[in-house]
């Protein structure tokens, strides 16, 4: 893989860099860490929108950037240099992909546009109480009904639904066979009656996820994605899409930077920790694996960029890509000890203990999940023994 830029790579990388540094303002920044999160986040996706470069993985046809690999590797690099937030996955990575691949022509006209715009926001009711990260034993029952299915049941650890316009699910159909059959996968208005967000507050002290609950919640037929009992295969490439995603090579890149930054600082009598052969050890292992996972990343683009759905290989990029945010994540902690970073304060996040301490909590604990989310690491590896190395 030749990995040095060419020049329309590099005046990419300016274009991107201009962009970036012009529209992504300190105060839309500090509006994302505020309760004004969705409407600053709508106008920061249709800034993107307007530039063309809000959906890089989608076909070009349907509204996509017609990237190579090399330039959304790009992209997401300067992104990440600069603290921005990436788009909210649901609707532009996620379920936009399965209607892309497994929708009618009259669900692509309708949805996709609605989602490129950020007119629509989503969320995804995968997960439900009782059933850990076994996806298939779900029991969010959907009964055919004429034209609609009623849908009674609970999704949980779902991001966002308080901001939700529309909810993709999985919903059990029939009881016959496998329990991987007899599941569809359908979308659903939040606005339908019958439908109530609980939230769920995390450890660290932010309000993302939500259970929510549907009781005798109408949906029509034709909110059905693929076919009917088929929704397996569908959930399966969407899984994928979002495995890939949850790598996070350039936030941990990210991540790797801030550590140093902070590392080679004057601390404890004029010694910096970057002095530490210890840790010096530690940060250069983390190093050498995510070169590793961001050769593999690129390797898995340039398979999708050819019109291709990512693999079992999207496995390997969850597993290794969450265990370095893990691991990045606790180095941050371990530094923010010299910075005495003691709990904040509600009214000023910084006024006790360090900026970078305070971070670097917040992050750690949410962290925590990103082995479990997107299908826990232990599943991934499953996968991985089956469909890579052919054990059974």
């Amino acid at each position: 893989m030749d990995i040095a830029f060419s020049p329309e790579d590099l005046a990419f990388r300016e274009d991107v860099r201009q962009f970036l540094d012009d529209q992504f303002t300190d105060e839309l920044r500090t509006r994302l860490q505020s309760k004004d999160f969705k409407p600053a986040m709508v106008e920061w996706q249709q800034k993107l929108y307007r530039r063309g470069w809000v959906a890089p993985n989608w076909p070009e046809e349907h509204g996509g950037t017609h990237w190579t690999p090399t330039q959304k590797y790009i992209f997401e690099t300067e992104r990440s240099l600069r603290g921005i937030p990436d788009v909210v996955p649901f609707g532009l990575v996620m379920v936009a992909n399965v209607i892309i691949g497994f929708g009618t022509q009259d669900q692509k006209d309708y949805f996709l546009p609605r989602i490129l715009k950020s007119e629509d926001w989503w969320c995804q009711g995968y997960s439900e109480p009782g059933s850990g990260s076994d996806l298939a034993s779900l029991k969010t029952k959907a009964i055919r009904d004429g034209d609609d299915f009623i849908i009674n049941g609970a999704k949980i650890w779902t991001t966002y639904a308080q901001y939700a316009d529309w909810i993709f699910c999985l919903v059990r159909t029939s009881s016959a066979g496998k329990k991987q059959e007899g599941i569809t996968f359908i979308l659903v208005d939040m606005a339908s009656e019958g439908i109530k967000v609980n939230p769920i507050h995390s450890i660290d002290d932010h309000h993302s996820l939500n259970e929510v609950e549907f009781n005798d919640v109408r949906v029509p037929v034709n909110n059905v994605i693929g076919e009917i009992d088929q929704g397996w295969t569908v959930a399966k490439a969407l899984l994928a899409h979002e495995r890939t995603g949850i790598a996070g090579v350039a936030d941990v890149k990210r991540n790797v930077r801030l550590i140093r930054e902070a590392a080679t600082q004057e601390v404890n009598g004029g010694v910096s920790v970057m002095q530490d052969p210890g840790f010096q050890q530690r940060l250069s292992d983390i190093e050498v694996e995510l070169m590793a996972l961001e050769f593999t990343e690129l390797r898995t683009l340039a398979a999708m960029a050819k019109g291709g759905f990512p693999g079992p290989e999207s496995s390997l990029l969850k597993i290794k890509g969450t265990e370095l945010q893990q691991a990045t994540q606790e180095l941050r902690m371990e530094l923010a000890g010299y910075y005495q970073g003691v709990l904040p304060t509600d009214l000023d996040p910084t006024l006790l203990g360090h900026e970078f301490g305070s971070e670097a909590r917040r992050s750690f604990m949410y962290g925590r999940a990103a082995t479990i989310y997107g299908g826990s690491n232990e599943v991934q590896k499953n996968i991985i023994a089956k469909y890579v190395l052919g054990l059974e």
